[in-house]
């Protein structure tokens, strides 16, 4: 069972805020058990529904993109990727538009607040994680710590990529006197990760307990000065992707707890607990609610691919109509079919996806921008931009459907901060 140690605080005289910000005293640290080894009570309810939502995570991969159609399991798993880092970004308050991300992700320069630019760290932090997971060999500390300076890296907090903290962290409040919760001391990280790292190598609990569990267990020791939040959820992804449920996609499971954040942030407190009881039951809890979101998320995974079919269909009827019959093997079709999982391109990154010459990709969005399925939104004669007609406002609608409790914001507003409903934004 997990343990509450105290602490002196030096009071710093001249920390900004007000007056508690420069008090001193004495403080309280949660340090957990170590995972290696232990066990979870779990009933035959949960443990059921744990079962249902790591098949519907094998069924997804087992069904989507087996047609053939290669074009369309790679559009899916990178909007899935990016729903997912998103929805991570979306957890710790980083609220973002997908366009913004995009144009950052296009061209860092077209970032210049730097907030896009830490969405675009997390998408990267999640590549990061899903390789890593696919090498051989234990989880080592090095393995985490590779996937945190992913994060970072080219963010202004990009010299604490990958540093294990050294000093006392908290969450909310201005000490640790009058935090919401204290991490343990610092001298107790190393091992406490050393443990983390042996249970993400090992397998004694089902996928999606470990991945929960592991998750649970990050939050708790948070061992980085900042992005322990969307490091943790990277690492579910990594056990996922270890395990074998999802080898080729990226549930948004991020994009779900976004929605349930409160619950989220009380269902992890349940854990940190130093009554038996108390404590055996937050742990249920919290696996409960991380299963629950593994199902919604995969509801969500095939919903964003009957609607990228739809949207995909109908740019194919606006080319048939405005250019006339094309050789199955033009250069548009081949364009046409990536584009939801690339929105805004320039003629050298749409020549990059699709490996054509210049004068077939020039030919093929001129031919795109003719039928309205592309249409340029800024950028110089060498580097004009373009925009994929509809993609963006497939994003909005479904992350403002992940916002209502029914999943119809029309009829069910919000519980949490939602995009603008598609042709009612501010112009960006």
């Amino acid at each position: 069972m997990g343990r509450f140690v105290t602490r002196e605080w030096t009071p710093d005289l001249n920390a900004d805020g007000p007056r508690r910000a420069r008090v001193g005293g004495v403080f309280r640290a949660w340090v957990p058990e170590y995972l290696v080894g232990r066990t979870f009570a779990i009933d035959a309810r949960i443990a059921a529904d744990v079962s249902d939502a790591e098949r519907a995570m094998m069924d997804l991969d087992a069904t989507v993109g087996h047609d053939g159609d290669s074009h369309r399991l790679e559009v899916l798993a990178r909007l899935l990727l990016r729903a997912e880092a998103v929805g991570s970004s979306r957890v710790e308050g980083l609220v973002v538009s997908p366009r913004r991300i995009a144009m950052a992700d296009l061209d860092p320069s077209l970032d210049p607040s730097g907030r896009a630019l830490e969405v675009v760290g997390n998408i990267r932090a999640l590549e990061e994680a899903t390789a890593l997971a696919g090498e051989p060999g234990p989880v080592t500390v090095d393995t985490v710590r590779a996937v945190h300076a992913r994060l970072l890296a080219g963010t202004r907090d990009a010299h604490l990529g990958g540093v294990v903290r050294t000093e006392q962290n908290w969450i909310g409040g201005y000490t640790p006197l009058d935090a919401e919760y204290v991490p343990p001391p610092p001298e107790e990280v190393p091992a406490l990760l050393q443990d983390l790292c042996a249970y993400l190598s090992g397998a004694e609990h089902p996928p999606l307990v470990q991945a929960a569990v592991a998750h649970a267990q990050f939050e708790t020791i948070h061992p980085f000065a900042d992005g322990n939040g969307r490091t943790g959820r990277a690492l579910v992804q990594l056990v996922l992707r270890r395990r074998g449920l999802t080898p080729r996609f990226v549930p948004p499971i991020s994009l779900v707890l976004a929605t349930w954040a409160n619950r989220y942030v009380d269902a992890l407190m349940g854990t940190r607990v130093p009554d038996p009881e108390a404590e055996s039951e937050g742990w249920l809890r919290w696996i409960e609610l991380a299963t629950h979101a593994a199902r919604v998320a995969c509801s969500q995974a095939r919903t964003y691919d009957r609607r990228v079919l739809d949207l995909v269909e109908v740019w194919r009827t606006r080319v048939r109509d405005a250019v006339g019959p094309l050789r199955a093997d033009a250069a548009a079709w081949a364009l046409l079919a990536v584009l939801p999982a690339a929105p805004l391109l320039t003629a050298r990154t749409a020549a990059d996806l699709i490996h054509r010459s210049p004068r077939a990709v020039d030919g093929a969005i001129a031919q795109l921008v003719r039928a309205g399925v592309l249409r340029q939104v800024g950028g110089r004669i060498r580097y004009r931009l373009y925009e994929a007609d509809g993609v963006f406002d497939l994003v909005t609608e479904a992350e403002r459907a992940l916002a209502s409790p029914t999943g119809d914001t029309r009829r069910d507003p919000p519980v949490r901060a939602a995009p603008a409903r598609p042709g009612r934004r501010r112009r960006e």
